[in-house]
Order: structure tokens, then sequence, then C-alpha cells
């Protein structure tokens, strides 16, 4: 008995581990090193591309309340995240180099799985695990397209610059979090006059976008800071730059996150941009504090593709044309990294389940994942653009109590349902 599971992201690695922890055979489908994508460099497994941060550890916030329900369903990779974690305030960030080796060495060491190293171009006999993500090849994409009798939708990415911590001029910073609430974070505040100058290069510097672009497909959860900055002279100071919870004398703040446990790295928080790289260096180092910034890793765009699950996919993440094939990850329509992990790990257990001959499981739908996944495979929409967990995707019944009660109620339920659940597992 073996599963196939194609991709080695966060949601490929998820939902291997699951089933090698059953004792059943993995065949673990990864094209790099032999084939790299636009935005990944190495060989890891679980390599993370943008942000380091996996969002908010609140309950009350809906990624918290997912990590909850996630971390409670056995999650493998939310425990390696958590020992490799830096600090961010409320946040859950991660050492990216440290968590993907992490997750890597599990996988090399697991006796029931089998790393292929090649690109994959057809989808393999037998039941499997489609977890290629939204930087899936061309060539698999369209074998992808013809098997699903589908057009992929897409839309366009964009990660932020890392800059090393030794090259910022720490007299015109500073550590602190907003309200007062811890040092997690380091700070560059903008008066007016450096504001206008900064956003006044950002908005007239050179981008660099991929062949064919499209403007409309930008992603409404991750637009390039230049894009926000065009949107209104104040657009940024009510975004990324917003300095609310800090000194009034500040006009504008820049914030930075430690990007390794060590802390000789900093990632520019909401500073996606799709500029060539000479404009990010001209434009940033106009920043108090960056005049001589080194910068390990530019911020760029790629074209992530997605599947319209509404029209493919059951609430089990089986495709309705063939059930031994399970879709996962970002390419399921779910954008963020924990949401995609989510999906590795029910698409893992459902697969694993199919090959024990038992019947595969639906998230109940009083729970935030069950209500993300309802949305996705049940959304009347032509065009969909991914969805991040969040309250609105709650059922009826939850948005007609009142809303300073509703999440408190909907979390108690969500709890309940997801303890249900483990009993059944």
């Amino acid at each position: 008995m073996k599963i196939n599971v194609i991709g080695g992201g966060l949601a490929g690695s998820e939902a291997a581990l699951q089933i090698a922890k059953d004792g059943i055979e993995v065949d673990l489908y990864e094209m790099r090193p032999e084939k790299l994508t636009e935005a990944h460099k190495t060989d890891l497994f679980a390599e993370i591309v943008c942000s380091n941060s996996f969002g908010s550890m609140e309950l009350k916030n809906p990624r918290g309340l997912l990590k909850e329900e996630v971390f409670s369903l056995g999650s493998v990779l939310l425990q390696v995240a958590l020992r490799n974690k830096v600090p961010a305030g409320k946040a859950l960030a991660v050492d990216r180099e440290r968590f993907s080796r992490e997750v890597t060495s599990l996988i090399s060491s697991s006796r029931y799985i089998n790393v292929i190293r090649k690109e994959v171009d057809k989808i393999p006999d037998g039941i499997t695990v489609i977890a290629t993500g939204p930087l899936t090849s061309a060539s698999f994409l369209k074998t992808l397209g013809e098997a699903l009798e589908t057009e992929n939708l897409y839309f366009y990415d964009a990660i932020s610059p890392i800059i090393t911590a030794e090259s910022l001029d720490m007299s015109r910073l500073f550590f602190g979090g907003r309200y007062g609430k811890g040092s997690d974070y380091l700070n560059a505040p903008l008066t007016k006059e450096e504001y206008e100058i900064f956003y006044n290069a950002l908005i007239n510097a050179e981008q660099h976008l991929p062949h064919n672009f499209e403007r409309g497909h930008f992603f409404d959860a991750c637009l390039p800071v230049e894009e926000i900055a065009k949107r209104g002279k104040d657009s940024l100071r009510f975004g990324p730059l917003r300095p609310v919870g800090f000194d009034k004398k500040y006009f504008a703040v820049v914030q930075l996150r430690k990007e390794n446990i060590e802390g000789s790295l900093y990632e520019l928080v909401g500073f996606q941009t799709s500029l060539r790289y000479g404009e990010q260096e001209r434009v940033l180092r106009l920043i108090p504090g960056f005049c001589n910034a080194e910068f390990v890793r530019f911020g760029s765009i790629h074209k992530n593709a997605y599947i319209k699950s509404s029209a493919l996919l059951k609430e089990t993440l089986q495709l309705k044309k063939n059930s031994i094939v399970l879709m996962a990850g970002q390419l399921s329509g779910v954008e963020g990294y924990v949401e995609s992990i989510a999906t590795g790990l029910l698409s893992g257990i459902n697969a694993m389940r199919i090959a024990l001959k038992k019947a595969p499981i639906s998230i109940p739908r009083n729970t935030l994942l069950g209500s993300l996944i309802h949305f996705i495979v049940d959304n009347p929409l032509n065009t969909p653009q991914p969805m991040r967990a969040n309250f609105g995707l709650i059922p009826e019944e939850f948005l007609k109590i009142n809303k300073s009660m509703r999440r408190e109620k909907f979390i108690e339920e969500s709890k309940r349902q997801i303890e249900s659940l483990k009993e059944s597992l």
C-alpha cells in the first residue's frame, strides 16, 4: 500500500507526514532542486518564500483560532513552527531556515517516506494528494488542466525585502510594539517631510513586472506597497506605515520583524514589492536609518495558480470525478501558511483513510477550518480569489448573534466540534 504526494511545500509536507504517522508508505515528489520556481531558492521541504509570519496566535483572531484547530488535530508543521519561533508580539513568526531544515529532517529520516526528486508530468496511478502549490510548473499545470477539464485561475503575488541588522542605523530606530505592547518589532519613524519624500520616490519608481502582466490580477490581501501608495497619499499611513499606537509625534512608522532567531536579519513588514532591485535600494534607503541598508533578499513578484474548487472538489478535498485524488494547499484556493498546512493535514488524513478502506472525513462546519473549506468548495463566484480564514465565513446562525458575543460563542463551539472530531479519528 502506497500513497503519492506531489509537492514538498507546506501542504505536501504536512500531508506526507500525516500519512507516515500511520505507518503507510508515501512517494513524495518534489521537483526542486532539479527545477526551481520563480520564488524558491533551496531544495528544502516547506520552504517559506514570503513573510516569515504565520499570523496571530490570539484565539479571537481568525488566524489564531485556525492554528488552535489545526494544532489540536495533530499538525506536525505547526509543532515545528512553535519550536522555531522568533519574537513577533502576538504573532507566530519563525526562523524560516531552521523551520524548513527541521521539516526536511523529519521527512528524510522517516522510514515510510520515499523522496523522489523530479518534476511530475502526469498524475500517478493510485491514491494521490496534489499539493504542488501556487508556483506549480507550467507543464504540470497544463496536465492538471487537461485532467480536470478546466482552466486554472491565477493572481500575482509579491514578497518583501530582507535587510541585515548591522547595516541599519539603530540611532534612528527603536524597539517596541503598538500601544506599548512588547518590544519585538524594530520601528523606523518618519516625519511628514520624510514621508512625503519617500512616498513620491515610491510611486514614481520603476517596476519589474512579469511578461504579459495583467494589473487587475493582484491579490488584494498582498498588494505591492507601491500599488497601495498609488491609491492615495495617505493610503500607506492607513496601511503598513500606520503610526497608530505610537507617539503622536510620528507621522508614519515602518516596522521590521526578526527574520531569524539570532536577530541578524529583518524583514520589512507589509513591504512586498515589484520594484526593480536597483529602485528598491534607492527608494528604501530614504527611510530613516536605512541609508546604508544591505539587502540579502529583494522583493519580487510572481504568478500564483489555483483551481476553481467549487466546480471540482468535495468538502473532503477529494476530486468529484476521481475520489482517490485529493487537492491541498494554495492550489486548492486557500491563501496563507496555516490554511495550506490545514488542507495538507486534511488531505493526508483522508488519503490514509481511503487507503485503509475508511470513510473520508469532513471538517465540521461550525469550525473556522470547516467554514473555510465550505467556502472554497461551495461558493457561487465564477472567478473566486484565494481565501484566508476569517470570521465572515462562519455559519449564518452565528452572524445573527450580537457582535460582542459572536466570536466567543463560535470559539466555544469550534473547540467542542474539534474535540468531537478527534474522538472519531
